[in-house]
């Protein structure tokens, strides 16, 4: 009874993921498949953002999505189409629904609310221990962030995507929710890259998000009065606080893939997968569950799973300038956005540009912040 085909660990955005995916391919039709986590999430606790051409696999859970964003900063006001692309939302109720309905139709799937303690590798199978029982399984897919080892190493630098999210209701319609603010740096920086992330989903509807790409987390108290601050400078004022949200993501080029085992691969945030210069995880997961559903269906070595690529290199040497100054955030972005097409970013970021797109980009960076960066790790 405690053996599976293969066991989930964690029901958030990547495990759940996974397991829809495992779920709509026949190839897992007749395999026993095991969901751990504390809870069943049902409600908002997470807004995913992410980039992607015309439609995609999950827009029938879009909260919203636009086809133009802003960027500000003190040297800059850019307002651009993203064609091809659309900047798209996600509300986390409408994707736990969405999976949890097609999941709970599946006899061979089973989920057991329990806190997991721990994940052990044995000789020909792997257990995971849970607060109530332990479980086998040839192949156990975690996406728990169990250890913060990465935390106390040295040779990776490790900052945070901190924020505080305030989804506020206006009486008036004030706000065009045609145009998405993705980055607006006009606001005190304190030694830090700080910025506000505006989303508009409606005439009278909005996220606003303070968000900070440092070291160490604020008192909570410092996120609110930042955005009530914003607010009120953008004569925002008769407006209803509907939700809030808080969250922070690692943001780190630590090997997290080198915990990966024969029988055991950790995922999203764990495994990874979260864009180390960004913090976007969304677009990742859904590229990578893809990439890993294939190599369960041919058996492959989980430790093999992963390919490190340029693109680590090149957020490696941004957190190794942002680790040591802090402040140049709101500098480096400013220049990428000014001398860049906004869509070509996106490309960027999002891992897709050839070598020769990547040196026009980074010719136009602040050349001499990275070309020390590199030789600092080169040498």
């Amino acid at each position: 009874m405690n053996n599976f085909d293969y066991i989930i660990v964690g029901g958030g955005a990547a495990g759940l993921m996974m397991a829809y995916k495992m779920a709509k391919d026949i190839f897992f039709d007749n395999k026993t498949i095991l969901i751990l986590d504390q809870e069943k999430k049902n409600r908002n606790d997470r807004t995913w953002c992410f980039w992607e051409e015309k439609q995609g696999d999950w827009d029938s859970v879009l909260h919203t999505s636009w086809n133009k964003i802003i960027f500000k900063s003190n040297s800059l006001h850019k307002e651009e189409k993203i064609s091809p692309y659309q900047y798209k939302m996600i509300r986390s109720l409408s994707f736990y629904q969405k999976i949890w309905s097609y999941l709970d139709q599946k006899k061979n799937i089973t989920f057991i609310e329990a806190k997991v303690v721990e994940i052990i590798q044995n000789r020909e199978n792997a257990k995971v221990i849970t607060s109530q029982n332990e479980y086998f399984s040839k192949k156990i897919i975690n996406s728990i962030l169990f250890s913060n080892a990465y935390k106390k190493q040295t040779q990776y630098p490790v900052l945070q995507q901190h924020f505080v999210g305030y989804f506020i209701k206006t009486k008036q319609p004030i706000f065009d929710n045609r145009i998405a603010t993705f980055m607006d740096f006009k606001i005190p920086q304190k030694g830090n890259t700080r910025f506000i992330y505006f989303l508009p989903f409606s005439k009278n509807e909005a996220l606003f998000e303070y968000t900070l790409f440092s070291e160490k987390l604020l008192d909570y108290e410092e996120y609110t009065t930042a955005i009530e601050d914003y607010l009120a400078e953008k004569n925002i004022i008769d407006y209803e606080i509907i939700e809030k949200e808080q969250g922070s993501i690692p943001m780190t080029s630590y090997k997290f893939w080198k915990n990966n085992s024969n029988n055991v691969i950790h995922i999203g945030t764990a495994g990874g997968w979260s864009k180390a210069s960004t913090g976007f995880t969304f677009k990742n997961i859904d590229r990578n569950t893809t990439k890993l559903l294939s190599y369960l269906k041919e058996d492959k070595p989980l430790q093999s799973f992963h390919k490190k690529n340029k693109f680590w290199l090149y957020d490696l040497l941004l957190l190794d300038i942002l680790s040591k100054n802090n402040q140049l955030g709101s500098v480096i972005f400013s220049q990428l956005f000014q001398r860049n097409a906004s869509p070509k970013i996106l490309k960027f970021l999002d891992e897709e540009t050839s070598f020769l797109e990547e040196i026009n980009i980074f010719s136009k960076m602040p050349k001499r912040l990275f070309v020390k960066a590199l030789i600092k790790r080169l040498f």
